[in-house]
């Protein structure tokens, strides 16, 4: 049986659920999975069909009264604690194929040495990238391309959700890059009916509700989303999630911009982590699911498999990527100039008057989390010269 070490350190979001996803597909493939994560990841996740080692720590999330200087410490020594504990990891068990369940460049210089030790030695080292077009710079140019160039420098495999050039830093010889399906996040059905999740949610049924699920950070365009809605009386805007770090723009914010421009009675907001047993009663009340990203979002969106689930079109704007394409590939919606407050309100006014016929189960049929882990055990344990 072949066996491999999943490295992933987030503990529920996005990331943690494609990773849970992902290890239980390659364990119906035979593959003995042993999943290195939190503590808080086994609160979230029944993982009986991989083998799971809670031996990471969490990273500082903001609190009140945090200082921004000791958060950042706190988390560099958290993350150089996590690297060692896997390269311990790799050496106590022998594992000989190790895959990271996201890709991070942050601080590679001082600890991609004790991995490039690995690739030598033969073990073979891939990584989901789940954002290959990566805007954002973290300290000096330099140190960043060279941060970029050290974490790409050990491994052999690199699984993209949408053809696409890495950008590596220096050329990486090595590096074999291979696209693979996004995957379905399944949710729970609705366990209330439209007219209930909407009486709830003090919504008419006549009128038409927009959501947006998920993390709230400036890269979803609320803001332009809030005015696209102040001459259209009869649409209702419904935020579901939470806020993600103190860096991004908080929900009063948004809530305060509502209430400058005389929406706020049309805006809900639900500023939490959302149970997966109450997603399905947000969907099912709602008519279009809002991905309004910025021109610099070009990776995969959970949410609208969220929506491709409870059968939801999508308004979303993005740049070249994953979500763009898809979108277009099965017409699960409508595709909007990102970052344009009047191309976000002209497809909202399309979506309120007209309809699309989206592929669902093509959709479903061809992005399946069965193909993503064939597709990843063939690049992982193929042998190669």
């Amino acid at each position: 049986m072949h066996k491999l070490l999943y490295y992933s350190p987030g503990s529920c979001g996005g990331i943690a659920d494609y990773a849970h996803e992902q290890a239980i597909a390659l364990a119906n493939l035979g593959v003995e999975v042993v999943m290195l994560s939190t503590p808080a990841y086994s609160r979230h996740k029944a993982h009986g069909a991989y083998t799971l080692l809670p031996l990471l720590k969490e990273p500082r999330c903001h609190r009140k009264g945090d200082r921004a200087g000791t958060r950042k410490l706190f988390n560099f020594y958290i993350l150089l604690y996590n690297y060692s504990m896997l390269a311990r990891t790799i050496s106590k068990g022998k594992f000989r194929h190790v895959l990271f369940g996201s890709y991070a460049e942050y601080f590679a210089p001082l600890w991609a040495w004790l991995f490039r030790r690995f690739a030598r030695a033969g073990v073979v080292i891939g990584a989901v990238v789940h954002d290959p077009v990566r805007d954002y710079v973290f300290g000096p140019m330099w140190w960043h391309l060279r941060s970029i160039a050290s974490a790409y420098s050990f491994m052999r495999e690199a699984f993209v959700h949408d053809d696409i050039s890495l950008h590596t830093g220096v050329p990486m010889p090595q590096l074999c890059t291979t696209t693979i399906p996004i995957g379905l996040f399944h949710f729970p059905p609705p366990n209330e009916s439209r007219e209930e999740a909407r009486r709830r949610l003090h919504i008419s049924l006549d009128a038409f509700l927009i959501l947006s699920f998920g993390h709230i950070r400036d890269g979803k365009n609320l803001d332009l989303a809030i005015e696209s809605i102040v001459d259209l009386p009869n649409v209702f805007l419904l935020v579901a999630g939470k806020e993600q770090s103190s860096g991004q723009k908080p929900i009063r914010y948004y809530q305060e911009l509502a209430r400058s421009l005389g929406v706020h009675n049309r805006c809900r907001w639900l500023n939490d982590f959302i149970q997966e047993s109450a997603v399905g009663n947000l969907f099912v009340a709602s008519d279009l699911i809002l991905l309004s990203y910025s021109r610099n979002f070009r990776s995969a969106s959970a949410a609208l498999s969220a929506g491709v689930t409870y059968r939801k079109p999508c308004l979303a704007s993005c740049g070249e990527g994953n979500l763009h394409s898809v979108v277009q590939k099965y017409t699960l919606g409508w595709l909007v100039e990102p970052d344009n407050v009047l191309a976000l309100r002209k497809g909202i006014e399309e979506a309120t008057r007209s309809q699309v016929t989206p592929r669902w189960d093509a959709y479903e049929a061809e992005q399946s989390w069965s193909r993503n882990a064939e597709i990843v055990k063939a690049r992982m344990f193929e042998p190669r010269a």
